[in-house]
Formats: C-alpha cells, structure tokens, sequence
C-alpha cells in the first residue's frame, strides 16, 4: 500500500497512476474521507476531554441538583462522542478499502497501456532454430514417452492436475538442483517454506485469499490457504520485524508447491502443463534498502536469463505494461521462453517473471529496517522473481529439445542429475 500522506499531497499522480493501470479507484473520494475523519477524529478527542472534565467535577457539585445536572452533561458527551466514533468508524471503513484497492507507483520507464503495449527488452543467447520435421507439442511427447499421466490425475484430482512419470519426475528434481545450487553460490538462503499461509499474509503480499475473484485455494473453517507461489512465505517471513540495514540486501530462495484454481483458464494456449492448478517454483525473494532495490530488480532479471542461457531454451524479456503489472508491482520483467508446439508455429509463452514492489508489500506486512546510531525505523523494499517454474520449464525443454527420431535431448547442465543425455527409445 501507498504512503497515506503521499496519496493526499499527490492525489492528482495517484488518480493518474491508477488510470494507467486499469484500475477503477476515487482518489479524491478517499482524500475526502480522509480529510473528514480527522476532523471527527479531532471532535472525539474534545468531547472525550470534555467529558473528563465534567466527572472529574462531580464530586465538586454543591448539591445533588447540581451534581445530578453534571452527570447529565456527562452522559450527553459520551453519547454524542459514541454517535461520532461510530460515523468514524464508517467512513474509515469505506476509505480503507479504496485504500487497499489502490496499486503501487510505477517506474517512469514502464510502457503504459494494456499488456499488447509491452515492451520487449531483449533476446537470449540461444536463437530460435527452426525445426525441420513436425513439431510435437509437449502433450503428444509427454504421452509417447510416458512422462505425464494428465488423465490419471482428473481422475485423482479433477482436470488441471496430473503425475509426472519417469524421466519427467528426474527433470523436475534436475530442475531444482539446477537452480538452487547457482541461487546458494550467489549468496541466497536456501529455504523449503510452508505449503500454506494465513490469509492476512496473502493480502500483505497483495493475493486476495477470499472471494469470487481469488485464484487461491482456502481451507474450510481453518484461516489458512494454500500458497499460490513462495513469494507468499518467505515475503511474510519478517512480517512485523525490524531488520538491521547492515544486514540487507537479504536474498531468499524458497522451494515450495504452487497451488492455483486458474480460474476462466481455457483454450489450446492453456494445453497441457501450461495452466494448472499444482505445480512447484524455485522463488527468489529479497528485503533491500530503498536504493538497492532497483539494482538487485536488474539482477534478479539477470540470474533468470543465466538460468534460461544455461539450459539452452531461446527466451526474450519484456517490460510488462501498465495494464498487466497487478498491484504490488513496480515494475516487472516477464522471461517468455520459445515454444515451438504452441499455436501453429511456435509462440513465446511466460515461463519467469521478477518485481520490484518498493515498499508496497513492506508497508502491509510491517516490515522495517532501522540504521545503527539513528531513530526511527524505515520499509524495507521487497522484490521477487521465479528462478523456475518446473510446468512451464518442462514445455520449454520438451518442445524445444525434440529430435527428428522422436527422442529428447536432455539440456547438457541437467544431465549429471539425469543419468544420461537423451530420453526416448534411441538412448537404450
């Protein structure tokens, strides 16, 4: 959430911020409501003193009339001071929720405009090769080569879930080493986090964990849920702490299972493993100073593109555009991996993406750092970033390393955790 001074001194940028990004929210109205709190806020505080006085003057009374007629007057100031409590109560209530509603500032470099205005950055190391036979997409490999049981898992679960089989089940392991052993030797905390979280870490992070609009999965009677990504976790992990600056930039990866309804998912874009409701993510997570946070940002970016390089997979990275960043974000670079079953002839399709959220989340969840030999305390700035999202990577891999004998190729960095370099009938 927004600086609650800064949105009042700047409703005109706010209103405007909130404009380009497609969502509907009165900034005026809140500045108004605001603005009228504290004024009854301020006429609480006088009646409440008012009305001390006048018991504290009781026991002063001359006699019982005049006693009695001070108790009356008490009696008038606490009923007018509960009548205007209540009426605060009220409009604070409507002006908290255009508050949460409002999304985060937005980095001046951000193109503006609904996600067809996004902008791509650059190109990966690895082209984009065409393909001189047919194309499988990773549905028909994943059937001829007994990776994926889609079907057993509808059964098991209902559709969007599924098992992973044979080689399938050593890549997503492959997967993880991967990338947790580049994310340790660049100084992150490796960490397995909880598979849920209470709702009011979820709406800390900016996840709605309640209601017609969630894509999260809640427990019946329990106010708990099942995280969606680990950004959930280890983005709550300091909530309502205060870190030393000394000890920031403070970079977390967290293994975990996702868990998404995808609700309105749909179509061959959706084929497969590329919306489903379970799958798990290698997160990259980091608490920052305020002027580190658009470097480490830059980074985050760059350890994706290192991943995605390493692994071989074409890949280009876009500036999302207003319309599509959410709420916490400040800015966010989406990594679109080449996939060659998909569509007719191959599409880019979203397989990573990094924030930086400044100190939107921090100012939800309370997370503060504080420097040595000064008062006060400051939020931190968060930012996260999907090292791997196992599902999309293993289109990515599938599709992208097929072989005119029908045999995959296994990506040279995964296969000392393979056992071998090709998967299908001609590696026997």
């Amino acid at each position: 959430m927004l600086d609650k001074r800064f949105i009042i001194d700047h409703a005109a940028l706010v209103q405007k911020n909130c404009t380009n990004r497609g969502v509907k929210v009165d900034v005026d109205r809140y500045v108004a409501l605001e603005t009228e709190a504290r004024q009854i806020q301020q006429s609480i505080e006088e009646l409440s003193r008012q009305a001390n006085l006048v018991s504290k003057s009781i026991g002063k009374a001359k006699d019982d009339a005049e006693r009695e007629q001070r108790k009356e007057e008490g009696r008038r100031l606490r009923e007018e001071k509960d009548a205007q409590q209540g009426q605060l109560d009220r409009i604070a209530a409507e002006a908290g929720a255009i508050y949460r509603s409002m999304p985060n500032l937005t980095h001046p470099d951000v193109p503006v405009g609904a996600e067809d205005c996004s902008r791509e950055l650059r190109r990966g190391a690895t082209e984009i090769k065409a393909i001189g036979f047919p194309v499988q997409d990773h549905v028909e490999l994943a059937l001829q080569h007994d990776l994926i049981d889609f079907e057993g898992g509808a059964r098991i679960a209902g559709n969007g879930f599924y098992f992973l089989k044979n080689e399938a089940v050593l890549l997503e392991l492959a997967l993880q080493q991967y990338a947790m052993e580049l994310l340790v030797s660049e100084g992150f905390v490796p960490t397995i986090t909880p598979d849920v979280a209470r709702s009011e870490i979820l709406q800390g992070i900016g996840f709605i964990p309640r209601g017609p609009e969630t894509q999260i999965y809640s427990i019946e009677n329990q106010d708990l849920n099942l995280v969606a990504t680990a950004e959930i976790t280890l983005g709550g992990l300091y909530s309502g702490q205060v870190l030393e600056a000394e000890a920031l930039p403070l970079k977390l990866c967290g293994i975990s299972h996702c868990f998404r309804t995808e609700a309105g998912a749909a179509g061959r874009a959706s084929r497969g493993l590329y919306r489903v409701h379970q799958f798990t993510k290698v997160e990259m997570f980091a608490f920052t100073l305020p002027d580190q946070s658009e470097d480490m940002h830059n980074y985050f970016c760059d350890l994706e593109c290192q991943i995605f390089d390493g692994l071989g997979i074409p890949y280009r990275v876009i500036d999302t555009a207003t319309g599509d960043l959410g709420g916490p974000a400040y800015r966010k670079f989406d990594l679109e991996a080449w996939m060659p079953g998909r569509g007719s002839s191959g599409e880019f399709g979203e397989v990573t993406s990094t924030s930086n959220c400044t100190d939107y989340q921090a100012r939800r969840l309370d997370i503060r750092y504080k420097v040595k030999g000064e008062k006060g305390t400051s939020f931190v700035h968060t930012l996260n970033g999907t090292a791997i999202a196992i599902s999309r990577m293993l289109i990515a891999i599938l599709e992208n390393c097929q072989q005119p004998d029908g045999t995959i190729l296994v990506p040279e960095a995964l296969r000392k955790w393979i056992g071998k370099d090709r998967i299908g009938a001609a590696a026997d």
